[in-house]
């Protein structure tokens, strides 16, 4: 198709700024990009020793987390999972998640190569899956056709497509002449989030949708940490309000919001804030931040397990969470849990991790990523959505004073993931459908 050749010339032309780019965000955020890496291109040393694996991508550290229940899931069934990433802390939080798994080499972890056609040819001869499944959103032209072209049939899990993400395909299609609407209608399957998702999918391009449900829900929360926390929360005997997975434009907001109400009429409820960014690269403006409006913070990769006595945590003000995976321990320590990513345009952040540890919630008002789950939470009472960083700390202080409240709130949040769970059971199904059904072929032919 001429789009795709288009497409796939502008990567080229493009590719060594991008190349470039990549390189400076990893120095810029002391993280490991590998960007000029083989395997980014295609090209592997050592053989594939084992059988035709389920190749899973999983983009970044929310891919990851959602896809974790589905990759064990496979693990238990007898699959070998090929598990690729493009980001340094997709990588390190799959290893994280999945530590037994690779030990056993049940779980492998690449890079994925990027997206251009020699690449994906490369990639595709040399591991052999025998399926790929794309994990909520990651759709590439030249992945999804190459492996279409090659008769690997591609799915897409977990699958979510925002109305303003399909009008940006719209948007592309009239550019590039359709691309995106064939690149969707070369996928197998898509198993969607809601059944609104999939409306958007099939105006997409895609032609076979079941709604399974969001993997996020089916998540494992860890019980040592959150119990963890909850321990740390009791030796500490003052109220939290953990700020979460705060996004660009967001701490500016909060920072001044915490030192305003660090003030006498409050000293009955003096909350300890733990500001936490969503990505490593932000720790360091965070705590430049913090130390313009004069707070009394510590970093949390230096508190870790110090058993500092009460008095020294005491004259903290904020704790500055700028570690990686510890997310469950700082909602066990949490009365509150604010969830970034929604008082900028940024779509919002996973919150349903703090619901289901029972932590009542506050997010703001963008949170187009998670629309489905927060107008459901919100009709069950599950959590609270207000139009400001300065509503969400006046709301967090409100439940510091009013505990029955806040404890209502957070136990109706636990009970509301529950009753969500099983996107796993139902997608693992409709895999062994897929795979069972030798009527649909997914392209031409090996």
């Amino acid at each position: 198709m001429l789009a795709r050749w288009i497409y796939s010339l502008l990567l080229i032309l493009v590719a060594p700024l991008a190349l470039g780019l990549l390189m400076w965000r990893g120095r810029a955020s002391q993280q490991d990009w590998q960007a000029l890496a083989a395997e980014r291109f295609g090209y592997y040393p050592q053989p594939w020793d084992g059988a035709a694996p389920v190749w899973i991508h999983a983009v970044s550290v929310g891919e990851v987390r959602a896809a974790a229940p589905l990759i064990k899931a496979m693990v238990l069934k007898g699959d070998t999972v090929l598990l690729t990433h493009f980001t340094p802390t997709g990588r390190a939080e799959g290893q994280r998640l999945l530590t037994q798994e690779i030990h056993d080499g049940r779980v492998r972890q690449q890079w994925v190569p990027y997206d251009l056609a020699s690449a994906m040819r490369r990639f595709l001869q040399h591991f052999k899956p025998r399926l790929a499944l794309l994990v909520e959103r990651e759709v590439w032209p030249n992945l999804v056709h190459t492996a279409h072209m090659a008769g690997v049939p591609v799915v897409l899990v977990s699958a979510r497509l925002s109305e303003r993400s399909l009008q940006q395909a719209v948007w592309i299609n009239r550019l590039f002449g359709g691309l995106l609407h064939e690149t969707y209608g070369e996928l197998r399957l898509a198993l969607a989030q809601t059944p609104e998702d999939g409306q958007r999918l099939f105006d997409s391009g895609v032609s076979e949708i079941i709604v399974s449900g969001n993997l996020k829900f089916d998540i494992d929360v860890p019980l040592v940490a959150v119990e963890a926390g909850a321990h740390w929360r009791t030796r500490l005997n003052r109220p939290v309000i953990t700020i979460a997975s705060t996004r660009e434009g967001e701490d500016k907001l909060f920072v001044p919001l915490i030192a305003a109400n660090l003030n006498p009429q409050l000293e009955s409820v003096r909350p300890l804030y733990i500001l936490v960014p969503r990505h490593p690269q932000r720790f360091d403006d965070a705590a430049r931040l913090l130390d313009t409006h004069k707070l009394r913070y510590a970093r949390w990769s230096m508190l870790g397990d110090d058993t500092q006595s009460a008095a020294a945590l005491e004259k903290l003000d904020v704790v500055l969470g700028d570690t990686m995976g510890e997310m469950p321990f700082f909602y066990g320590v949490a009365d509150v849990a604010i969830v970034g990513g929604s008082f900028e345009n940024h779509g919002g952040q996973n919150f349903i991790e703090a619901c289901a540890i029972g932590t009542p919630v506050v997010v703001g008002p963008h949170t187009r990523n998670f629309a489905h789950a927060v107008q459901d939470a919100l009709t069950a009472g599950a959590l609270v959505q207000v139009a400001s960083a300065e509503e969400a700390i006046q709301r967090a202080v409100l439940w510091l004073q009013d505990p029955e409240s806040a404890k209502t709130v957070g136990f109706t949040g636990k009970a509301w993931v529950s009753g969500h769970v099983g996107a796993t059971q139902r997608i693992v199904q409709a895999l062994s459908e897929l795979e069972a059904d030798p009527a649909k072929p997914s392209g031409p032919a090996h």
